[in-house]
């Protein structure tokens, strides 16, 4: 391996771990999720389905801003809108037209929309609706399933629990996709005392035996909202969301990642008869109403629909999924590895095998991708901007990948193989 490959990233996160801690703004991007000594830290620019780091190696990329770049970076028509919007103003002393018109569009989108209510991640938008549910139900236990940011309310249930007061966490119980059982069962314990419902209406899973239609009646029989955070699912799965795609309607839902392509933007929207307890409770924030991420999203709302965007990430995701079911099985190592999720954004599966963890197996296996110019944590992000040769890049260095760890596993050496030390288990966000 070129030592010398990462050189700048690693002296630069020297530097920004004497100020920053992790050297990240986000988890996800931090050295807890890349491993030292075969990974970049450092973006310094990107165009399209590439990007390129601090020490100017490029990289495929199936990231793709943590699933936030829908239609791939520096999108002509979103520059083109925030450097028109730039020119005027990006922030007011009064609210600013935009607003109403991304809410109008979101509203004819999403089936559930009666009203919108706007912020800058999908924490804030998920926070905000359990605000919602608890002020009109006037209960306080909430429900949960899937990842939905790191307010207190929902942190406070997972490992990365320090500094979330224990009242708070007891407060929130949570309960596995696909498993109604689990979720009848906490209803049953604490009867009536439940304000909401909230879940990934899909992440790595499909729903199966009617699940959410199911988790709908349990949530309303037991006098509690239901909500969807459809923070990544929303214009990807289908331009309505999840809700759309499932045909399952929810009471209030969340909007983030698939809004802006990359910009600062999410939102909260419902029916009107619980969105207009926002009158009453406390929803505000300075930049909520920012215009540089508003004029972004109604430009890739557009875009969405007039050049089928959606259908083209389905086809490219399903000719992957296609192509790596056959690998899978020629190389025969679906011991080793699987995938699961939507075409247009799934997740690969690493196994314990023999003497070898599944961290040391995904350690090997991102090490090797960085080296190809591919960057992907086990994910499968497609964006606009990917073609089929991308899809047979990645696939090609799939199988690549695939047959030394099978291997390496086999002969007892993969560690051996590791440049690094191997990622550890230290907090999953699904």
């Amino acid at each position: 391996m070129n030592k010398n490959r990462y050189r700048k990233s690693e002296d630069f996160l020297s530097l920004a771990l004497e100020s920053i801690p992790l050297g990240s703004q986000t988890f996800s991007k931090s050295i807890t999720q890349l491993p030292f000594g075969v990974s970049p830290f450092y973006a310094k620019k990107a165009k399209g389905a590439y990007f390129w780091d601090i020490d100017n190696n490029k990289y495929l990329d199936f990231s793709n801003g943590l699933a936030s770049v829908t239609l791939g970076y520096c999108d002509p028509d979103v520059d083109s809108a925030v450097k028109k919007q730039m020119k005027r103003g990006v922030t007011f002393s009064l609210s600013h037209t935009l607003e109403a018109d991304v809410a109008k569009m979101l509203i004819e989108a999403v089936p559930c929309a009666e009203q919108v209510r706007f912020a800058k991640n999908g924490t804030d938008a998920t926070s905000g609706a359990i605000r919602v549910a608890r002020a009109y139900t006037r209960r306080e236990r909430i429900a949960v399933c899937g990842y939905h940011g790191w307010q207190d309310w929902y942190i406070g249930s997972t490992t990365k629990n320090l500094g979330v007061p224990k009242c708070v966490q007891d407060l929130t119980h949570t309960f596995k996709y696909n498993s109604i059982d689990s979720l009848r069962n906490i209803l049953r314990e604490y009867p009536g005392e439940f304000a909401a419902v909230i879940l990934e209406p899909m992440s790595g899973e499909y729903p199966k035996e009617n699940f959410l239609e199911k988790v709908k009646e349990l949530a309303h029989n037991s006098g509690a909202l239901l909500i969807f955070d459809e923070t990544v699912t929303g214009f990807r799965l289908s331009y309505g969301g999840a809700q759309e795609l499932f045909d399952v309607i929810p009471d209030l839902a969340t909007f983030g990642k698939g809004l802006a392509n990359g910009y600062p933007l999410s939102a909260l929207v419902g029916k009107e008869k619980y969105m207009k307890v926002m009158k009453d409770i406390f929803f505000s924030g300075t930049f909520g109403g920012e215009t540089l991420s508003l004029a972004a999203s109604k430009a890739v709302l557009v875009k969405i629909k007039r050049e089928n965007v959606l259908e083209h990430l389905s086809k490219l995701g399903e000719y992957l999924h296609k192509e790596l079911d056959q690998i899978l099985d020629d190389l025969d190592v679906l011991s080793l590895i699987s995938y699961t999720g939507h075409p247009t954004w799934s997740f690969l599966i690493f196994k314990d095998k023999d003497n070898t963890t599944s961290w040391e197996l995904k350690t090997f296996f991102m090490q090797e991708m960085f080296k190809r110019g591919i960057f992907t944590i086990g994910a499968q992000t497609i964006s606009y901007k990917h073609n089929k040769k991308d899809i047979d890049k990645l696939l090609h260095a799939y199988k690549e990948v695939f047959t030394m760890m099978k291997n390496y596993v086999k002969n007892g050496i993969l560690q051996k193989k590791l440049d690094c030390e191997p990622l550890k288990p230290l907090f999953s966000v699904r």
